[in-house]
């Protein structure tokens, strides 16, 4: 048999068995999840496919723009870290193009701390990009070092493409996993947060001789937070209490439900509603994370002298709308947000009356800070506005038309944030 045919037949063995190691390392990839084990299968069946002596497949860290990997074949180091300016493997991913250097040390590109960390001696280099299928993002990149016989052929170009496209497939569906099971859990935790926010809210509304009480309370999709409550004071007095946590979820929901149950116990022996803040925020700050604050109104009302006092940490929007005048006061805050010091924030009037067809106007930031489709917000001017338009109507009345109103602002898309309203009028007869 010629030497040229002999060749030709080792030439197209080597083939066949690449192929091979390719087909049983797509095999492989496709039903492997772990980061590791797709980076071992990817390296180790690359190496042995292309018969070179490395195998390294870098991952693209976006956020620090390099690149990174912890599996590299035949090398104990725990991981290799590469900016995405320099080096070989950075102008892959820069460029996303296959590039082959048959001379390493007298390429401007090559980074040669690698081999002086190791001593290891790079002779040759064939690179790859894996770029995602999907949108077409760069994942990462592979790389060979020093093929065992010469240097890189045609052939192991055609190969490592292949490689890195399987590699890439694998990595994103990975990660596309990884965020069906995160938003999977976000999604049990807001649906419970959802529910325990729920059971906050008062099954029925104030009975108070002279008065009418109106509600309204809109979930947004996701955000967990407002609450909203009335309950029976020692003095007999009525008091309405509303709160927001900032964040959303389940975390949260279960600081509301601590601060009701806090509040319902202080609430039976404590009548003050300044006094039963003060509990509030000596009990619950602690418990609060950095940056997590809660703004809380406590309203009382003595149907007998019509008179109100009120303690605001810090919560909007809290409205008296006087009738007679036209005129909007608003409820200022007496303090800051449970959370945040106990800094005293001046002299606040915390009394007033309500004179016959004044109304209270209590709710949570999203009423106001609700946006239209073009980023518009609808803002407390605006709420203002709907409540003086339609200030004559029973309490249900303006409740309704503030809601339907807010509601028609945002759109058919969910608001971002719970929506909470309450109305409180003296009837005009002065009873």
């Amino acid at each position: 048999m010629s030497p040229h045919i002999q060749s030709r037949q080792a030439s197209t063995s080597r083939q066949v068995t690449a192929l091979t190691d390719l087909l049983d390392v797509a095999l492989q990839l496709g039903t492997e999840q772990d980061l590791t084990r797709i980076l071992q299968i990817v390296t180790n069946g690359a190496c042995h496919s292309v018969d070179c002596e490395r195998a390294s497949l870098f991952l693209l860290d976006d956020s620090h723009q390099s690149l990174y990997t912890r599996v590299v074949t035949e090398l104990e180091i725990r991981e290799i870290r590469l900016g995405i300016e320099s080096g070989i493997c950075g102008w892959v991913a820069r460029e996303r193009e296959l590039t082959h250097v048959s001379d390493p040390q007298h390429d401007d590109r090559w980074d040669s701390s690698f081999d002086l960390r190791t001593g290891f001696v790079t002779r040759n280099i064939l690179a790859a990009p894996l770029i995602s299928n999907i949108d077409s993002r760069l994942v990462g990149v592979l790389q060979l070092l020093n093929k065992t016989q010469g240097d890189f052929d045609d052939f192991d170009h055609q190969l490592i493409q292949a490689f890195a496209a399987h590699a890439a497939t694998a990595l994103e569906r990975r990660r596309m996993q990884e965020e069906s099971l995160r938003s999977h859990e976000l999604k049990q935790s807001l649906e419970m947060g959802r529910r325990i926010q729920r059971g906050f809210l008062p099954d029925s509304l104030p009975d108070i001789a002279g008065y009418e009480v109106a509600s309204w309370w809109q979930p947004a999709e996701f955000v967990s937070g407002d609450y909203y409550d009335w309950l029976p004071l020692p003095d007999g007095r009525t008091c309405f209490a509303l709160g927001d946590v900032s964040g959303h979820g389940l975390g949260p929901s279960l600081i509301m439900a601590s601060v009701r149950a806090m509040l319902h116990v202080a609430a039976r022996t404590v009548a003050e509603p300044d006094r039963i803040v003060s509990l509030l925020a000596e009990t619950i700050s602690p418990d609060l994370k950095q940056s997590q604050f809660i703004s809380f109104l406590l309203v009382a009302l003595d149907p007998a002298t019509h008179k109100v006092t009120f303690a605001n940490a810090g919560h909007a929007p809290a409205l008296h709308y006087e009738h007679a005048t036209g005129e909007f006061h608003r409820l200022e805050a007496t303090r800051l947000p449970l959370g945040f010091p106990g800094i005293n924030v001046g002299r606040v009037k915390t009394e007033f009356q309500l004179a016959p067809n004044d109304l209270l106007v209590l709710g949570t930031d999203g009423v106001v800070e609700v946006r239209d489709p073009q980023g518009n917000m609808f803002g407390e001017k605006q709420l203002q506005q709907v409540i003086e338009s339609v200030k004559d109507r029973p309490a249900a009345g303006i409740v309704d038309v503030v809601s339907q109103t807010v509601q028609t602002f945002h759109g058919p898309l969910p608001p971002a944030d719970d929506s909470t309203l309450v109305i409180v009028k003296r009837s005009a007869t002065g009873h």
